[in-house]
């Protein structure tokens, strides 16, 4: 692809040479700052893109607020376009969602997916967006991020036609693997949790919900998703013999411990990690990351995931609600994030 003429009419020309932006910088474990940054133009194949929305993930993103990265997953946990370095200063984030102002003609104020932080504006490679199905509404678009983990996990699962399942952990992520789970024929899908106000969540998503102590057992699988001990253990727990724990929680440098005596031999059960960092093996043969989150756009379509928008703030706010969202005192699983139409 040679690079585009920006005076020509097939490209954005209202964006300057050098146009100017801002982005949230995590400037010390705890606290957050809004800086000026300038923008220059998108080489060849790159776009120039303006921020529309931006998603805050409690866990992960949150994890990173507190300063809670462990030193050796420092290269691990990279953003795909982070600043700066772990603890802090950093830029983190990967939920974008923004309108191309230049770049190819085919591009030009399409709505598009990044894995990119919180910037007004911002220029990447032209394989680094993905294009929002126009059934996809531009702010559901953000949790592309979310449901891509939840495909990789269900393709690390497995599920089968009937299965009993339970999915441990109402946040984001669990109620974007619980909602896909719900879409197999015949199974049973239950999401666990320790806060009864996710009932309404999962009511939405057209699955059941019962507290931990209340939660149906005999699961074929589990999708644990909480990121604590007690969810780990409570997981293992809700299994059949021979059942399957798949654990998709990140705990940062916090210790875990679960019970590996009572029943986890004599019953033969397993626990696994998925990750979205690599496609599931059992699709990397012939799926790569594009596709897998092409699926996920594709399923962003089913307004049932609207109920994972349970917040929302403007851009200038964040350096005040990102502490109240990793002290707990904001409850929402995925925050939305507005940004100022002239992008500055």
């Amino acid at each position: 692809m040679t690079a585009p003429d920006h005076t020509s009419p097939t490209a954005s020309d209202h964006t300057s040479p050098t146009a100017s932006g801002h982005a949230f910088w995590l400037r010390a474990p705890g606290h957050g700052e809004i800086r000026p940054v300038d923008v220059g133009p998108p080489g060849p194949d790159e776009v120039s893109v303006r921020t529309l929305f931006t998603g805050v993930s409690r866990g992960t993103e949150t994890l990173v607020f507190r300063g809670e990265v462990p030193a050796s997953q420092y290269a691990a946990m990279r953003a795909p376009f982070q600043q700066g370095d772990f603890p802090a200063p950093v830029t983190y984030g990967y939920l974008n969602v923004g309108e191309v102002e230049q770049g190819p003609a085919e591009l030009v104020g399409r709505t598009v997916f990044c894995l990119y932080p919180h910037h007004t504006r911002y220029v990447v490679p032209v394989d680094a967006v993905t294009v929002v199905p126009d059934a996809v509404p531009p702010a559901r678009a953000v949790l592309a991020g979310t449901v891509e983990t939840a495909v990789n996990a269900l393709w690390d699962a497995a599920p089968l036609v009937g299965d009993r399942i339970a999915v441990v952990g109402a946040g984001m992520v669990g109620c974007a693997v619980a909602a896909l789970a719900a879409g197999l024929p015949g199974v049973r899908v239950q999401l666990v949790d320790v806060d009864p106000a996710r009932a309404t969540v999962a009511a939405a998503l057209g699955v059941d919900f019962a507290g931990p102590d209340h939660a149906a057992g005999e699961c074929d699988l589990v999708f644990h998703a909480s990121a604590s001990s007690a969810g780990l253990t409570r997981s293992l727990e809700l299994l059949a013999v021979e059942g399957t724990v798949v654990d998709l929680s990140w705990y940062g440098d916090r210790p875990v411990t679960v019970p590996l005596g009572e029943h986890f031999h004599s019953r033969r059960l397993t626990v696994r990690s998925s990750q979205v960092g690599r496609v599931s093996p059992a699709r990397r043969g012939r799926r790569g990351y594009a596709e897998r989150l092409a699926v996920a756009l594709d399923l962003l379509a089913d307004p049932r995931y609207d109920a994972l928008l349970t917040g929302e703030c403007d851009f200038a706010e964040l350096p005040d609600v990102l502490p109240r969202l990793a002290s707990g005192e904001l409850p929402a699983l995925c925050h939305l994030v507005r940004y100022p139409a002239a992008g500055g």
